[in-house]
């Protein structure tokens, strides 16, 4: 990998050329303010130098220009500082009198704005005027008005910083603030540089840690998961893998119960289809090799047994065709209201012959009240059925199945109560699951393949319900499930 393929570099390189345009930017504003600040603090310096002249000598005598001792006093202010030069200016601007290093003034009248500026503020606020020799360049200055009987008759105006200081002095002072501010940029950046390279370094190590992360997430280490330890954005990046992560383990460990329960129902099914298919294929045969020794009663014996494991394959597959149709979402209920009492009724009364057969009772303890309920009848005396089929499956000869209905704010809570040996709490999770078969204390040549309370619950489901069991050991198992009430009469 190249070095500017690095995120860390690339930032590094952004990092360090914003701090030269930082640093450059800072020079360069350095040397304009210390600059400034000189020209200021020279101004206010000499802001009464032309008061001191006019008192010296009078520039003026009866209207006239007084050259003599006004060439003496600007030949000796410039000896004593010479960065100055000297004008005297008329009451209009315009240049009478002039002390400069060389004879070579262009402008011939100077503006009066920054002049009435400077005496107005007394020389203490910053302000530049006209430099008679570089027409439109501005350098700091020093002013006074020259009085006569009450009248302004012209102004002292003095350049503070002539161009031989500005060639000299400038390049001095440049030269210094140069020198101070690129030494100040070195050691700033340097600094600045160091410490920004550690920062980067801290920032992407959180996203070095998720890189490292993925990878072997995606070398099959599943478990992988980016520690968080902080709430910025690498954070919520972070938070975001872990949350996609679980999401595919959750997903791949779905799939793997899926292709486990397919097995397991392949092979389940292959085991119930086998059983009833051996007892038909080894009766039939039977029947075919020894017909004439069979006497009758063997013969319709033989045929019944056949027969009746051929009604409960059929079961089977009607139970199996019917649960993968309701775990498609390929049926949906038909939704009317209907009187519940009623059903539970007529469903008892279809399963008293086959409970009498074991000596096990059926009774209904329905209230007075007629409750109306608003969902698909088919499909919920499919649910009765299979519950008083569990029931009578599981209740030892001589026990009893009772059902009731309890009203529960706008429901009907439909009980169905056996007197079983109860469900083991360890298998409670697993009572509807397909092909789940509980133990059992006897025998019961009705056992199922475990499809009917898987039954129950998809078709409850549908209805926006779900089913409760509880169960006792040696006790009894009670299921229960809930139906929206639509009148009550």
């Amino acid at each position: 990998m190249r070095i500017f393929d690095s995120l860390y570099w690339r930032i590094s390189g952004i990092f360090l050329l914003l701090f030269l345009i930082v640093g450059l930017a800072y020079v360069v504003i350095t040397v304009q303010t210390a600059e400034q600040y000189f020209l200021q603090k020279q101004q206010r310096l000499n802001a009464h130098i032309g008061e001191q002249m006019i008192k010296e000598v009078q520039p003026f005598v009866d209207g006239r220009v007084n050259e003599q001792a006004l060439d003496k006093i600007m030949h000796s202010m410039m000896a004593i500082n010479p960065a100055v030069e000297v004008y005297l200016l008329d009451p209009g601007g315009k240049i009478l009198k002039y002390v400069v290093a060389t004879k070579d003034v262009k402008l011939e009248r100077v503006d009066l704005e920054p002049i009435q500026y400077f005496l107005q503020t007394g020389g203490q606020k910053y302000v530049q005027g006209d430099d008679p020799r570089n027409p439109g360049r501005k350098k700091v200055f020093s002013a006074a008005a020259v009085q006569e009987d009450g009248q302004t008759v012209g102004y002292v105006y003095i350049i503070l910083a002539s161009e031989e200081y500005e060639s000299v002095g400038g390049y001095l002072q440049e030269q210094y603030l140069l020198t101070l501010g690129g030494r100040n940029m070195v050691v700033t950046l340097l600094a600045a540089l160091i410490l920004g390279l550690v920062a980067i370094w801290l920032v992407t190590l959180n996203l070095r840690r998720i890189i490292y992360t993925v990878r072997q997430f995606q070398q099959g280490k599943l478990h992988a998961r980016i520690p968080v330890r902080s709430k910025d954005e690498l954070a919520q990046l972070a938070l975001t893998f872990n949350e996609m992560a679980d999401t595919i383990v959750r997903d791949i460990e779905k799939r793997q119960a899926l292709d486990k329960l397919r097995r397991e129902l392949v092979a389940n099914v292959s085991h119930d289809l086998r059983t009833p298919l051996a007892v038909i294929q080894g009766y039939i045969e039977t029947l075919l090799i020894k017909n004439e020794q069979l006497s009758a009663e063997e013969r319709q014996q033989y045929l019944q047994t056949s027969l009746n494991s051929i009604t409960k394959l059929e079961k089977m597959v009607k139970d199996l065709f019917e649960l993968s149709k309701l775990e498609a979402r390929q049926v949906h209920a038909e939704k009317e209201p209907f009187a519940i009492s009623e059903l539970i009724q007529d469903v008892c009364q279809k399963y008293k012959i086959l409970a009498a057969e074991k000596q096990i009772s059926i009774q209904a303890d329905l209230p007075q009240n007629l409750y109306i309920v608003h969902a698909d009848v088919a499909l919920i005396e499919r649910v009765l059925q299979n519950l008083i089929d569990n029931a009578i499956k599981f209740s030892p000869r001589g026990g009893s199945i009772q059902l009731r209905l309890c009203e529960a704010a706008d429901c009907i809570q439909v009980q169905v109560s056996d007197t079983g040996p109860g469900i083991p709490p360890e298998e409670i999770p697993y009572v509807f699951d397909r092909y789940h078969k509980a133990r059992q204390t006897e025998k019961d040549e009705r056992q199922g393949a475990g499809l009917g309370l898987a039954i129950v619950k998809k078709i409850l489901e549908i209805h926006n319900s779900s089913i409760q069991l509880v169960s006792q050991l040696g006790k009894g198992t009670t299921f229960s499930f809930q139906l929206p009430l639509y009148m009550k009469s």
